[in-house]
């Protein structure tokens, strides 16, 4: 199994920026798919998750309304639509599979002047 994130950066306050997720070795359309951040200093957190045929979605009280998770399971492959980014939203990001709980290497997100 590999799930390799992609699409991270510096962006200014009020950007925006579209993480993906390459998912393979398991049958990607039949898994829930989570996004997770963890900031310096703190505990991982959840930020959003999406169903395997997308129509049950989840997100972090903090980001709602900012950002959309999605995914295109033809292409194996979750987003995450960030906009109006905050400094508070400064963390690594990672990608999470339902299939026994994989973990990308994550993809660094700077919200910074």
């Amino acid at each position: 199994v590999q799930l390799v994130e992609s699409g991270g950066g510096l962006v200014q306050p009020g950007g925006s920026l579209r993480l993906s997720c390459a998912a393979s070795g398991f049958t990607f359309s039949s898994y829930y798919m989570r996004w997770y951040r963890q900031a310096p200093g703190k505990e991982r957190e959840l930020v959003a998750q999406i169903s395997s045929a997308g129509d049950i979605i989840h997100y972090a009280e903090s980001v709602k309304g900012r950002f959309t998770i999605s995914r295109d399971n033809a292409l194996n492959t979750v987003f995450l639509q960030m906009n109006s980014l905050r400094p508070e939203d400064t963390a690594v990001y990672y990608c999470n599979s339902g299939y026994r709980n994989y973990w990308g290497q994550g993809t660094q997100v700077t919200v910074s002047t």
